[in-house]
């Protein structure tokens, strides 16, 4: 079998090993590939394995040899699926291999917005607190997480491992799902979209983008929040309005936002949101620990085993 590895550098910049998938066949990788070469590195490759790069209608057609995409991710809509199914091509996720490193970064994003860690960091090492007249100073309030409500949209595993997280420190949970959800707790309240914006002193965002996910937060959600509400993104970019959400930044309709993920990916430098002084954001890492990355790995190869065996594992259709 010929496998095209498309964008392996994310995923394995040197740290993993790629020993299991070449023995699944002859393999070709590829650090990163941008859309115009998709057809050409792809054109005789059985397999491809691939994360960003958008496979429409239009490049599967011109690509007749390939029978199978494995998607190094959880989110697949880089993939017109509906037009791969049509072709014959089976497509594979990887659906459970980031919750806790993802939950882990939602609350790394909450703790230091409400201890301003990077800032008064920034301020001992400029000597203020050499020069300060008390044992002690803060240059941001300080924040208790107890008894403040965490607000999750979409309670899947990482939602779900989010608000987990929360009611350890005592937080109360509060969520709304665009899907029913098979969940119960005596503890977490379901509410409806609007209870969520009005009532959370913290979102998470933890649902897929789709047409009814998009831009969900918008100017009309983030009116209805709290000013001194924070808002926390390590789900999909596409879910926020970021023209919106930057002006409700500048105004103080909300206090500040987490983001791990934007809209544009890599960002413009003249990106809405970058440079606010409450908008923290780090490069789409939320995944990226070297645990959750090998797990990734491995399930990856294993879809892919799987097909090659006639099995079926991790398979997406299109609707």
């Amino acid at each position: 079998m010929k496998i095209v590895v498309l964008e392996g550098y994310s995923l394995n910049p040197g740290d993993l090993d790629w020993g299991e998938l070449k023995k699944l066949g002859d393999v070709k990788f590829y650090d990163r590939t941008p859309d115009h070469e998709i057809i050409e590195r792809a054109e005789n490759a059985d397999a491809i394995l691939s994360n960003k790069c958008r496979f429409t209608a239009d490049i599967f057609k011109q690509l007749p040899k390939l029978k199978y995409v494995g998607v190094l991710a959880t989110g697949y809509d880089s993939i017109d699926v509906k037009a791969a199914n049509k072709q014959g091509i089976t497509v594979t996720n990887v659906p459970t291999y980031g919750t806790r490193s993802v939950a882990q970064m939602a609350f790394a994003h909450i703790l230091h917005i409400m201890h301003r860690l990077a800032e008064h960091d920034r301020s001992v090492k400029d000597g203020n607190w050499s020069k300060a007249p008390d044992y002690c100073y803060w240059e941001y309030p300080q924040t208790e997480l107890a008894d403040k409500v965490l607000g999750i949209l979409g309670l899947g595993r990482i939602g779900q491992a989010t608000a987990e997280i929360g009611e350890s420190f005592g937080m109360k949970i509060q969520y709304y799902d665009p899907v029913p959800v098979n969940f119960h707790s005596d503890q977490w309240s379901a509410v409806s979209l609007r209870e969520l914006f009005t009532d959370s002193d913290i979102l998470s965002l933890h649902c897929p983008l789709t047409t009814e996910t998009k831009e969900i937060v918008d100017k009309q959600h983030l009116k209805l929040m709290k000013e001194s509400a924070v808002l926390i993104n390590t789900s999909r970019g596409g879910l926020v309005n970021s023209r919106d959400l930057a002006d409700a930044l500048k105004k103080g309709i909300i206090s500040a936002a987490g983001l791990d993920v934007l809209d544009k990916e890599p960002p413009p430098p003249d990106h809405p949101l970058i440079g606010l002084h409450n908008c923290f954001i780090t490069p789409h890492i939320a995944w990226a620990t070297r645990s959750a990355r090998q797990r990734l790995l491995k399930t990856a190869v294993e879809n892919l085993k799987a097909f090659m065996n006639g099995e079926e594992k991790n398979i997406v259709m299109g609707e």
